[in-house]
């Protein structure tokens, strides 16, 4: 049975009865047949049992909670079982080796331009940026410090905003990113997908070797799975980018997909239904690995992403960031 994820979007309750977990909300009672959970994300009002929670951690489910704005809150993450000692002491000597942290924050920066470089191509609006790449590419590599490959990271995505916008229609564009509370549709609309990729993130962390919490571009203080931050710079050009601009392009997301709350926007729950819709779509897609010479789903590129992480912390093979070739 293939894995999949479950989104629970209406309050109520989660429970273990005997060996069976169930749902039950004001629609009634509902058994979820456990095996075939990969993670869980709750949107709604959930009360969760402790039996319910004992049996999700020996099946080894993590459980991603999202507030009333949609916005990540944390996660119930089983113990780790996977984790090797060895790989544990390389994590940590790359973050406290500055050179080595620094080599690994500048990859992290360089896939998610190179990807954003990509996005701008396939939309016709990528005018001078990647003139622009290689100027800060070279500020890249003469950075002796984290905040400064930060600083040139933050230039890239602000030069990379300002032509996305050329593509968004009318009343959709991006204008100048804000994030607690999104100022705007758009911003509202990228924020609640970097959130629910960052969970995925922490999701397909789980099932490998690396200790999440072990960061190299944010700092490890900065949430408590930073490793997810970083590695999901890469992704938030292919898929959460993409994504929105699809939505609004195609008019699936509209302007009542939106209420004003917190000084700002936010997706309505009927909004926040459609996105995850075409999300969990998104996520699982196929397409044909140039190495692996076989077709992967996109979800699936994460944990491969882990993996060539792994190899470069124990010196079987540097790594080298995904850059999108779809």
């Amino acid at each position: 049975m293939r894995k999949r994820s479950l989104t629970l979007f209406s309050n109520g309750n989660l429970f273990r009865r005997e060996n069976t977990l169930y749902f039950e909300n004001a629609q009634g009672r509902k058994p979820l047949a456990v095996e075939g959970i990969y993670d869980i994300y709750v949107y709604g009002h959930v009360n969760i049992s402790s039996q319910a929670l004992h049996f999700l951690a020996q099946k080894r489910i993590a459980v991603h909670f999202f507030n009333h704005y949609g916005f990540y809150d944390g996660s119930f993450y089983p113990k780790e079982k996977l984790h090797s000692g060895d790989l544990v002491i390389k994590q940590a000597e790359h973050y406290l080796d500055r050179e080595k942290r620094l080599e690994l924050a500048r990859l992290f920066v360089k896939g998610s331009a190179l990807n954003m470089e990509r996005n701008l191509k396939r939309w016709k609006v990528a005018d001078g940026f990647s003139e622009l790449l290689d100027e800060f590419f070279e500020e890249l590599e003469n950075a002796k410090k984290i905040t400064d490959v930060m600083n040139v990271e933050a230039r890239i995505r602000a030069e990379y905003y300002s032509r996305w916008d050329d593509h968004l229609p009318e009343g959709f564009r991006i204008v100048k990113r804000t994030r607690r509370p999104p100022g705007n549709e758009m911003n509202a609309l990228i924020s609640f997908l970097n959130s629910r990729l960052y969970a995925t993130v922490v999701s397909e962390l789980y099932n490998t070797q690396l200790v999440p919490t072990v960061s190299y571009l944010h700092e490890p203080d900065e949430r408590r799975f930073s490793l997810a931050l970083d590695l999901s710079e890469i992704f938030k050009p292919i898929i959460a980018d993409r994504i929105a601009t699809r939505l609004v392009k195609q008019g699936i997301i509209r302007k009542e997909h939106f209420r004003s709350e917190l000084n700002g926007v936010l997706l309505t729950k009927e909004g926040m239904r459609t996105v995850l819709e075409h999300y969990n779509k998104e996520l699982s897609k196929s397409v044909k690995h140039p190495s692996l010479k076989k077709n992967v789903t996109k979800q699936r590129l994460i944990r491969l992403e882990a993996y060539k992480l792994i190899k470069h912390l124990v010196g079987v093979k540097d790594y080298e960031p995904l850059v999108a070739w779809f």
